[in-house]
């Protein structure tokens, strides 16, 4: 059975850091792209970053491009997200998800979802 276990979440001040954690297994984890999504309360869930399975391509999102980074430890099954300089408009649940698709933008294309984190942000 494929699990995605997130963690790192929490409560944070503006302009502080968390690293979030997502822990996969039940798949080879090294032939999957795995994203991170967000979703605030009364929005659509979104893209935040990716990255593919080789860890030489990773991509993000306009909004978070220079404050977040993205990356993968093949060897540990897990993939993280670095969150500087946070924002409160931030503030949303975060899930990280796999993909057996090229495409890495959209929701629909992955296949496995975490159950998420939450990341507050306050001002």
């Amino acid at each position: 059975q494929v699990q995605l276990v997130e963690s790192g979440g929490g409560l944070v001040q503006a302009g502080g850091s968390l690293r979030l954690s997502c822990a996969a297994s039940g798949l080879t984890f090294n032939w999957y792209t795995m994203g991170w999504f967000s979703q605030a309360p009364g929005h659509e869930r979104e893209f935040v970053a990716g990255i593919g399975p080789s860890t030489g391509s990773a991509y993000y999102a306009d909004s978070v491009k220079g404050r977040f980074t993205i990356s993968r430890d093949n060897a540990k099954n897990t993939v993280y997200l670095q969150m500087n300089g946070l924002k409160p408009e931030d503030t949303a649940v975060y899930y990280c998800a796999a993909s057996q698709r090229r495409r890495i933008f959209n929701s629909n294309d992955y296949a496995y979802w975490g159950q998420g984190t939450q990341v507050t942000v306050s001002s």
